[in-house]
């Protein structure tokens, strides 16, 4: 069953802030250039953002000059009133209000259309991202899936595509309206006076200097607050998931003092990285402060001197107060921009990873294919320089039952994983039915296995529903002669709702020994010619165990069956039983065949009936 895996963090204190340690892509011209590739699709959507985008910057940048001159109108008037004069125009200012307010309806508007072609880009994108990850899977060899945690595969398609999702989501309409805002402020503050404008243009490099200091000083806090946090959080996930054993062992006290001691240097850098991250606001703000002093005062000035209006100077405090905003916007962009190239990178290194071929030319059919299986000089290692199979050959005729038995790490699972071409052989050749399976389309030869794992996987669904992933078509009929061929039918039909019962996720609602049952239902429903049992029974008591035997056993009839095994006296019966040893077959024969050899199977075997007396 899957797992929710613990999701990837960034630093506390806000996501994309000025003075944030994070994530970084290792190429992100070549990623950014790989996600335009994708986004190139939807180029006339983000041509339609980018016009609308800058529609609606353009008309808020505008409002502040024309309510500078509603002020420059008020101000006029109570003058003219103060000489005598008609007054006030109420209804001049009125008009201008009016047309000020039409024109942030404009803006938000299209704000509005913009915020949503580029949310159903976003979603679009993920969707597609989401899907060709979803089919890569299937492609993937298991040599991938072998040197992976299942949490490192599963972020890929929850934790790097929702990052990816949301920051380009916000980064590409962000970026279009800060740079017009900065470019569009700019203008207007020129245009209202440009010595004004210089003087606040003096206060960048004091603020950028000051910035960059503080992200100095606080990017090494941040990285070793990124670090202990990783450490706190696997310390809490890994006590969580053995929290029996920590309670059976008595070591609640020594886990606290350690999560304790990790816990003290995750405080320090937080409070270290916090905090001088919280100066930057407070410092901006006075250096800021200082500019619309200079600012006033000039503008004052030059009011006396006739050299602007009064409603100007209002329009130009409020330019220069927005004039920060959006090169703190661009700051906070260029960290989402690599947050999202970072997780674009991990989606695109997983869709550029090698591929198994899934088809061959001219492939052999498995229809009416007998089930003979041969191992012909058979050699495999799972890396190029280390063989665990040296030479491994065996003949197994159509219907017989065959046991492989051996030591851990004798290589039983293993020759499993190359007869399905989980993998495939180093050297010599696999043989279905007189063909090498090489021969086979993966899809095909697969339909032919049936396999039941120690290890039993049932979803969240009904109990029909999870029978019947044996095979797809099979009627309601059909999955309850599968139910009562694995004795499992019984027990079904005493559940509340039966055949309609709803499994919950971890499958924790039914015993070991019934999940076992199922799997096997389900097997006998898929009604393979080759059938892999591993391990089937080794979790279960000696009465569960003789009920999925009697199961098995009408699994096995008619089919070729290949059965792992350390209890050696489930196997008695076999038709063939194959010993293995360092990667070898070091014996074959029936079980009394190789009782009488006295060799390695029977140290084996009297070993477990010493172990049971």
């Amino acid at each position: 069953m899957s797992r929710t895996p613990t999701k990837r963090r960034g630093p506390m204190g806000g996501h994309g802030g000025m003075g944030m340690s994070v994530e970084k892509a290792k190429d992100f011209k070549g990623t950014m250039k790989t996600l335009w590739s994708y986004l190139s699709n939807y180029k006339f959507a983000i041509i339609l953002v980018a016009v609308f985008a800058i529609g609606s910057t353009i008309f808020s940048i505008v409002g502040p000059k024309i309510l500078g001159n509603a002020t420059t109108e008020l101000f006029n008037g109570l003058m003219d009133k103060l000489q005598g004069g008609s007054g006030i125009n109420f209804g001049k200012i009125g008009e201008i209000l009016l047309f000020l307010i039409g024109l942030y309806v404009v803006s938000a508007s299209f704000s509005f259309i913009q915020g949503f072609i580029m949310t159903n880009v976003s979603q679009k994108l993920t969707y597609r991202l989401r899907k060709n990850i979803s089919e890569k899977i299937g492609r993937m060899p298991m040599r991938y899936f072998d040197g992976q945690t299942h949490g490192e595969v599963l972020s890929r398609i929850t934790n790097d595509i929702d990052t990816l999702s949301q920051s380009l989501n916000q980064s590409i309409t962000q970026l279009i309206t800060s740079a017009t805002m900065l470019v569009g402020i700019l203008v207007m503050m020129f245009s209202i006076n440009w010595i004004m404008t210089l003087v606040s243009l003096l206060i960048l490099p004091i603020s950028l200097g000051i910035i960059t200091k503080i992200i100095k000083k606080s990017q090494k806090h941040f990285k070793a607050q990124q670090e202990y946090l990783g450490h706190v959080n696997g310390q809490v996930e890994e006590i969580y998931g053995g929290h029996n054993v920590v309670k059976a062992f008595n070591s609640e006290k020594k886990v606290t003092e350690e999560f304790q001691k990790a816990n003290e240097v995750l405080y320090g850098s937080a409070w270290k990285s916090q905090f001088l991250s919280g100066m930057m606001m407070p410092i901006m703000n006075f250096v800021s402060n200082v500019g619309y002093v200079a600012v006033a005062v000039l503008g004052g000035v030059f009011s006396i001197q006739g050299i602007i209006t009064v409603g100007n100077i209002q329009s130009f405090i409020q330019y220069n107060k927005m004039f920060t905003q959006p090169i703190q916007q661009i700051a906070q962009v260029s960290n989402l921009f690599q947050s999202t190239a970072a997780a674009a990178e991990r989606v695109f290194e997983f869709l550029d990873e090698a591929e198994e071929d899934q088809t061959v030319e001219n492939p052999v059919s498995i229809i009416n294919r007998p089930g003979d299986v041969e191992f012909e000089n058979v050699k495999f290692g799972y890396l190029s320089n280390k063989t665990i199979i040296n030479d491994f050959s065996a003949h197994v005729k159509a219907g017989q039952k065959v046991a492989i038995v051996g030591p851990t790490g004798a290589g039983k699972t293993t020759m499993v994983k190359l007869l399905m071409r989980f993998y495939d052989v180093s050297g010599g050749a696999i043989l279905v039915g007189g063909d090498d399976i090489r021969r086979f389309n993966r899809e095909e030869l697969r339909q032919m296995f049936g396999m039941v794992l120690q290890d039993t996987w049932l979803f969240n669904g009904t109990i029909m529903e999870n029978i019947r992933y044996g095979r797809l078509d099979a009627t309601d009929e059909e999955v309850i002669e599968a139910a009562k061929a694995a004795h499992v039918h019984h027990f079904i039909k005493t559940l509340p709702d039966g055949y309609n019962m709803v499994l919950n996720e971890e499958g924790t609602n039914v015993s070991q020994g019934q999940k076992q049952l199922l799997t096997i239902a389900r097997a006998i429903l898929a009604d393979p010619k080759i059938l892999i049992l591993d391990e089937a029974t080794s979790s279960v008591d000696t009465r569960t165990e003789i009920r999925i035997q009697k199961a098995m056993d009408n699994l096995m009839k008619g089919r070729t069956s290949f059965v792992i095994a350390h209890r050696l006296s489930t196997i008695r019966d076999a038709d063939l039983i194959l010993v293995m040893k360092d990667g070898d077959i070091v014996e074959q024969g029936t079980h009394e065949e190789l009782l009488l050899k006295n060799g390695f199977y029977a140290e084996l075997y009297n070993s477990q009936f010493e172990e049971a007396v």
